[in-house]
């Protein structure tokens, strides 16, 4: 596998795979609610193990972990077994890391506060587009578990035509992408440190158009929407962005 090949598959990794896959099939209404958990704790190791042979360990490591949370009270064997996989994935994350240096750019990026008392408020002016990036965008502290806490003047963006910086990562398929995952750097993405909810924003083209895959930094322009969805009981996304312009960024 070529370095590109690498991080582009690691990379994918990033993004939890449940947040954006299909949910499973509701279960019959007289099945036994028992029966439909274990059905989505199949699918999420299923999921976990596709991700693993693929290389995707750090989807993988987030995959078992979740199905780890949920048999950790019914069965101590899976649970183990599911640590060691776990174990694993984090070992082949370290060695990946291990094998390439820093970009210069994650290196130099400046710090954005996010503590309520010095975080920057987000005030677009009325008419014109807001030019922002994913760090400045989502610079405000938030509890992924319980959410609930995203700052008024980040809700009041919802409807506003933003123009935002960042890397893409597909969610659908590697060529005539319809939508994909907006975060602030691959690097960071490809070794285990995927970016906090804040920093990603769920991208979709227009009905019926499709975008090519970019591997450096892009430029979106759109309307952005600010709402916390949820899938599963997990919290997946607080952003969202209907794009109409996708571009290489300026070097």
């Amino acid at each position: 596998m070529t370095l590109n090949k690498l991080i582009l598959a690691a990379a994918l990794a990033a993004v939890p795979l449940p947040a954006f896959a299909q949910q499973a099939a509701p279960a019959a209404a007289d099945a036994p609610k028992t029966e439909a958990k274990q059905d989505t704790i199949a699918t999420l190791e299923q999921r976990a193990n596709d991700a693993f042979s693929r290389g995707q360990y750090s989807l993988a490591k987030e995959l078992f972990g979740k199905v780890a949370e949920r048999v950790k009270d019914t069965d101590k064997k899976r649970y183990a077994a599911l640590q060691e996989q776990i174990r694993v994935c984090e070992t082949n994350i370290k060695q990946l890391a291990a094998a390439m240096p820093v970009p210069a750019a994650d290196l130099n990026e400046p710090k954005v506060e996010t503590a309520p008392e010095k975080r920057k408020r987000h005030a677009p002016k009325p008419g014109e587009v807001y030019a922002t990036n994913m760090k400045e965008l989502g610079n405000f502290e938030y509890d992924a578990d319980k959410g609930g806490n995203i700052p008024d003047d980040v809700r009041k963006l919802t409807g506003t035509k933003i123009r935002v910086s960042g890397f893409m990562i597909p969610l659908d398929q590697a060529d005539n992408i319809s939508h994909f995952s907006l975060v602030p750097s691959l690097f960071a993405c490809c070794f285990g440190q995927p970016p906090q909810i804040q920093h990603q924003i769920v991208v979709h083209a227009p009905k019926g158009k499709a975008v090519s895959y970019y591997p450096d930094e892009i430029i979106c322009e759109g309307i952005l929407k600010v709402e916390e969805k949820k899938d599963d009981g997990y919290i997946i996304s607080v952003f969202e962005m209907d794009v109409t312009s996708v571009k290489p960024a300026a070097k």
